[in-house]
């Protein structure tokens, strides 16, 4: 049966090679929807050297500028750039999909109007907290207010986990509120040698415990508190594996030196092959994620899928997908509860892979399981609007 052509924009402000979870996200949307549907195009600031013509579905990118103190991250203003606009103009979308509130997701609701099609808008990240960083308080509430007014403009507001509801509330918005999982391209039936070879890949010993943080190396993810609990359990055998990249990536391997924690502690740096990144989510026993800057982190649920169960802070907007000792830890957010639970796990490698098993049943979805649904939301709001239309 030939598949059906739906013509769908996705818009976000970073795409790969620029790795966060809201970019794998967007990869993911496109790759499965190209496959079950096509005409899929992405829209996106351009990345310098980035090669777009690796995809099945379009990338429609355009003029940027890298953004002050966030490398690699980049920004721009679609409409001042004719080459894009012209690429734009050939395509009739049926849907657009924002998962940014900023320049793309304005092109987005720009476009949906001009084309009289629905918008749908995710609601990703804690976007007060990046800007609180950056901003005079009076005008992080201005900016506040700019992204509120984006999503009451929105067919749909989405959230990827039921707490991020509470944050967007927090944030004045009153409109309906729908939850769509995120989901996990590194579903699969691994063999145990998999894990194995996994561990020997990375040089590691049979003996050693072995802790994992994937993310931004920025201290909002409150990457300090990992390093500083580390320094406490120095005296056990653990090897720690840090990868991404960031602004704070300096100060943290200066801090993990004053430490005296070099010959436990490796930097990897930023991945963007999946393959890669699996063997480290495969050799790690513990997955460290310690963020109160965080909604609906991707890589929990990648480590899941590799059956490496996170450590959490009790009350986190991230950690509600958890439950304490059944498929994940929680901690209190001191160095004392850290340290305790990391010796008292180091301790129990069997509870802790028992943990990591059940986290795969229970917290990870395919990412084809969720475009899926996906889809189906995506139909049921064209329908509704076509319907309104003839009204």
């Amino acid at each position: 049966m030939e598949k059906k052509t739906l013509n769908i924009g996705l818009f976000n402000e970073c795409f790969p090679p620029v790795m966060d979870g809201v970019s794998v996200c967007v990869y993911n949307y496109a790759y499965w929807m190209q496959k079950k549907v096509g005409g899929v195009a992405v829209i996106t600031p351009n990345v310098p050297g980035a090669d777009y013509s690796k995809y099945d579905f379009e990338v429609i990118d355009y003029f940027s500028v890298p953004v002050p103190f966030r490398h690699p991250y980049v920004t721009g203003i679609a409409e001042v750039d004719p080459t894009f606009l012209a690429k734009l103009a050939q395509r009739e979308f049926k849907i657009v999909h924002a998962h940014s509130p900023f320049t793309s997701g304005r092109a987005a609701q720009r476009i949906a109007k001009k084309m009289g099609i629905p918008c749908v808008a995710t609601f990703h990240s804690k976007y007060r907290d990046d800007f609180e960083r950056v901003l005079p308080d009076k005008m992080v509430d201005i900016v506040i207010k700019n992204v509120i007014s984006f999503y009451e403009k929105a067919d749909q507001v989405w959230v990827p986990q039921e707490s991020v509801k509470e944050v967007i509330r927090e944030y004045g918005y009153k409109g309906h509120v729908e939850v769509v999982d995120n989901g996990s391209d590194l579903c699969a039936d691994y063999p145990e040698k998999y894990f194995v070879d996994s561990r020997q890949k990375l040089g590691i010993k049979p003996d050693e415990f072995v802790f994992l943080f994937v993310g931004q190396h920025i201290w909002e993810k409150n990457v300090r508190f990992i390093i500083d609990a580390l320094a406490g359990i120095e005296d056990l055998k653990f090897r720690m594996f840090f990868v991404g990249t960031g602004y704070a990536a300096d100060a943290m391997k200066e801090l993990v030196s004053e430490k005296g924690l070099d010959s436990k502690v490796t930097f990897v740096g930023n991945i963007t092959d999946r393959e890669k990144i699996k063997i480290y989510y495969a050799a790690a026993d513990l997955f460290l994620f310690p963020s109160l800057y965080d909604n609906a982190p991707l890589v929990v649920r990648e480590a899941a899928a590799l059956h490496t169960p996170a450590v959490m802070v009790k009350g986190a907007t991230a950690a509600t997908i958890l439950k304490d000792g059944e498929n994940g830890f929680l901690i209190d957010n001191n160095l004392t509860s850290f340290e305790d639970k990391l010796r008292e796990l180091i301790a129990d490698p069997a509870r802790v892979h028992r943990v990591g098993v059940q986290a795969s049943k229970t917290i990870v979805r395919s990412w084809e399981d969720v475009v899926g649904e996906v889809l189906d939301r995506y139909n049921a709001i064209i329908s509704h609007r076509t319907l309104i239309n003839k009204i």
